[in-house]
Parts: structure tokens; C-alpha cells; sequence
């Protein structure tokens, strides 16, 4: 475990994005136990799913693993805002389960519709079934539709939201590309609690720098039901550093709750009936846990799944455990650094139920690299630990406010090297 109350929060930041999350983020040693076995079944293949799967066979390899994954290959979402400002290529940012098949992962390319909790089964799309003593489900997010009046799955595809990586990104991308020079870009914020916290505010900062290169004419309207966001001060301050008075960030106390959208029009209405009209409509709707966490009976009236945080467990269904965006582990944020945390922790949870051992009391660390302009790069860190039943956060905060362009470049750099780490950690490949 990093210890932050030893090291300076620039270590800290230095160490994680060096050595990633491989080695930040273990909870205790592989055991290898092979006198222990048990049917795993595992669904979603990002960085929470992938990441239990293997990890479930670094501790155990008699353990039956399942993962069910419609993708070949998975793209991830972290560093898809740095393809919409031209500074990477979407085939980056995919990753294959060749790794997973290599430990002994049975990998089954297809959807998982549904569970079965008393039967202990999980059904695909084509038909097949498979029977778990645990199973984990990672499902990642999905959305409320209509939750903003107009705005459905046919109006995503006017109005792309690009909050799950793959076609709508390229979507975005291709109208941010086709839109004249002079035109505005409006990004309809999401309030919270939502996927990846900084993430919209970096898509903002990559847009600005691609109108900058590209289209010096162009505005950016953020309209956001939030008084603040993640690493705010950070963000405007480098927002005004690079790209002037390009960006215009409308919050809830002035009027930027967006209540309706036509997507026909490219037009949406705000909670006082004030309209704005968009050249290129980036709308980011509200959001809840995968479909299929539902389904299998373990979310909440928030639409989100509730979970024990010392093995992530669900606290509404026994022997399914539930990781990544779609828990309730504030203070945690939803990350992609996160997912592969609590990952750890239900995989050492499961390995040790499945031998008749108890679960070891985890921790965890979280970092979230943003980038605002090529080599000016910011940050937030946090550590957490489970205390009276809940997670708390022990230490943590964000970028210095007055770190030079040295500080920044390292920033920058090691948001490169934590994403290449992350990666080869959970899939076993790098961009």
C-alpha cells in the first residue's frame, strides 16, 4: 500500500502514475491456493470486470472464471476527450482479452441479459447459461433516458452524449470536424452523481484546443446543474491561460440547469426558459447502473447498487458482488482507476469465501489525470479506507494551484504512463 502520510502529495502523484495501478492497488499477496475451486462468473469486460477475472486467477487458478463480454475489443473511455482534440487515435484506446484467455479466463463475446439469483445463473443473448457460486458484475453505466424532456436514444444520434466509448465518440467527433469555423459547441453538463467527474470539463479543454489549432473562431457553452465540479479552479484557470474567452460556463445559480432538448433543432431549453442554440450538441444525460445490474435485483430506488464495502458484495442479493461505476461507494469517485481497485478487493473477497477464509479489510487509491492544453496536465488523488462500515477518504486532494510548466509537463506525463499501467494491469495490453 502507498503510505501518503510519508510521502509528499508530488510523490504520491509521481508513484502512482510510474507504477500505476499494478502495484498501488494489490490487496495482500496472490495466494495461489489450489486446494480451493469454485464457478466464477463475471460480467463486463472494462476495467472492473477484466481486472476481477484476472485477478481472481492470480489468486486462485482452480477457480472457474467466466468473463461475458459483447466486444472483442474494449475500448475505454479515459483518454477518448484527447481523440476529440486530435491527440489520439481511437484504435489507442482499444484492448483485447488475448491475456485473459492465456490465465485460463473462458471468454464469451456476448450480452448478458439475464440473472438468475435463487438458480444462481446468468443468461446471454444467444442462449447459453452458465451457473456461478459468486458472480461479479461490472456493468458500467447506463442512462435515464428522458430524464432531460427530448432527449432519448434517437436524439443521441443528433446530439451525441459520447459517455460510453465507441461509436458516439466518432460521432462527435465527426461533427466537431465538420462544423465551420465560427460555430458554438454546447455541452449540456450532467449533474451528479455521474461517470468519470472531471471527465466532461476535459472534453471541454480538448475541444478548446482543437478549435484553437483548427477552428480560432469557434465558442464553447457549458451549460451545468452543479455550482461546482472536480479540480474546478484548476480547470478555469487553464481554461483562461490557453484559450481566453473561447469558454463560457454557465451554472445552476445562473441559469444552466438544461430541462428540454430538441435535437432536431439543436436546441435546448434551460430551467428558465432561456434557449441556446448549438452548432455541434454534446449532451450528457443522467445516468444509473448497466441494465442488467437491475435485472438482477441489486439496485436501489437511486438506480444505483448498494454494496458492502469491505468485499463489494451486494447488500440486496447474496453471492453477487458489483464494482465500477455502477456501486454506491462515495466518497470514491467513479473512475476507471477505481473500478480496477474495487476489483481487487471483490477478487480477494470471492477467492478467500470460495476457500473458507475470511475477507481482509482492503484500502484504496484513486488519481484522475486531466488535460487541459498537450503538456499541461492536472490532477486529484485520494486515499480511502473502510471505517465503521463505510468508506471514507483518509487523505488525498488536487494539483497545486500554483505549480509551474514543469510541474504541469510531469502531470501531463504521468497521466500517459498511469493510463499505459492501468491498461497493462487489467487486459495485459498498452496503447
Amino acid at each position: 500500500m502507498i503510505n501518503s502520510k510519508k510521502m509528499t502529495r508530488r510523490e504520491m502523484l509521481a508513484t502512482v502514475g510510474k507504477v500505476g495501478a499494478a502495484g498501488a492497488l494489490l490487496v495482500g499477496a496472490p495466494s495461489f491456493a489450489s486446494g480451493s475451486a469454485g464457478r466464477v462468473v463475471v460480467v463486463g469486460g472494462g476495467f472492473g470486470g477484466a481486472t476481477a477475472a484476472k485477478y481472481l486467477k492470480r489468486r486462485n487458478p482452480a477457480i472457474q472464471v467466466t468473463l461475458i463480454e459483447p466486444a472483442r475489443e474494449f475500448m475505454t473511455c479515459p483518454f477518448t476527450n484527447l481523440y476529440l482534440g486530435g491527440l489520439r487515435t481511437l484504435e489507442q484506446q482499444s484492448h483485447n482479452y488475448d491475456e485473459l484467455r492465456a490465465l485460463g479466463v473462458t471468454v464469451v463475446h456476448d450480452y448478458a441479459d439475464a440473472v438468475d439469483a435463487q438458480k444462481q445463473t446468468v443468461k446471454v443473448a444467444g442462449g447459453q447459461t452458465f451457473a456461478y457460486d459468486k458472480l461479479v458484475l461490472s456493468p458500467g453505466i447506463d442512462f435515464r433516458w428522458n430524464a432531460l424532456e427530448g432527449y432519448d436514444e434517437a436524439a443521441a444520434q443528433k446530439a451525441p452524449h459520447a459517455w460510453k466509448a465507441g461509436a458516439q465518440t466518432e460521432l462527435l467527433k465527426k461533427q466537431l470536424d465538420a462544423m465551420p469555423d465560427g460555430g458554438v459547441f454546447v455541452m449540456v453538463a450532467p449533474a451528479n452523481p455521474y461517470r468519470c467527474p472531471p471527465g466532461p470539463y476535459e472534453r471541454i479543454s480538448m475541444v478548446a484546443h482543437y478549435f484553437k489549432t483548427q477552428k480560432p473562431k469557434s465558442k464553447i457553452l457549458v451549460l451545468d446543474p452543479k455550482d461546482a465540479f472536480s479540480k474546478q479552479g484548476l480547470f478555469t484557470d487553464g481554461w483562461k491561460r490557453f484559450y481566453g474567452d473561447m469558454i463560457e460556463w454557465v451554472p445552476l445559480s445562473k441559469d444552466g440547469k438544461v430541462v428540454r432538448v430538441d435535437a432536431n433543432t439543436l436546441t435546448v431549453e434551460s430551467e428558465f426558459g432561456e434557449k441556446h442554440k448549438a452548432d455541434v450538441l454534446n449532451v450528457i444525460p443522467p445516468q444509473k447502473a448497466g441494465i442488467i445490474a437491475e435485472r438482477a435485483g441489486v439496485t436501489n430506488e437511486s438506480g444505483w447498487v448498494p454494496v458492502n464495502p469491505e468485499t463489494f458484495e451486494s447488500t440486496r442479493v447474496p453471492n453477487i458482488y458489483v464494482v465500477g461505476d455502477a456501486t454506491v461507494a462515495a466518497p470514491m469517485p467513479k473512475s476507471g482507476f477505481v473500478a480496477n481497485a474495487q476489483a481487487k478487493v471483490a477478487a480477494a473477497a470471492i477467492a478467500n469465501a470460495l476457500a473458507g477464509r475470511p475477507a481482509v479489510k482492503p484500502s484504496f487509491i484513486n488519481t484522475c489525470y486531466s488535460l487541459i492544453a498537450p503538456d499541461y496536465g492536472i490532477s486529484v488523488a485520494g486515499v480511502y479506507a473502510v471505517q465503521d462500515g463505510k468508506i471514507v477518504e483518509t487523505s488525498g486532494g488536487v494539483s497545486p494551484k500554483e505549480a509551474d510548466a514543469g510541474f504541469r509537463k510531469l502531470e501531463a506525463e504521468y497521466g500517459v504512463a498511469w493510463y499505459n499501467a492501468i491498461a497493462q494491469d487489467t487486459w495485459g495490453t498498452q496503447a
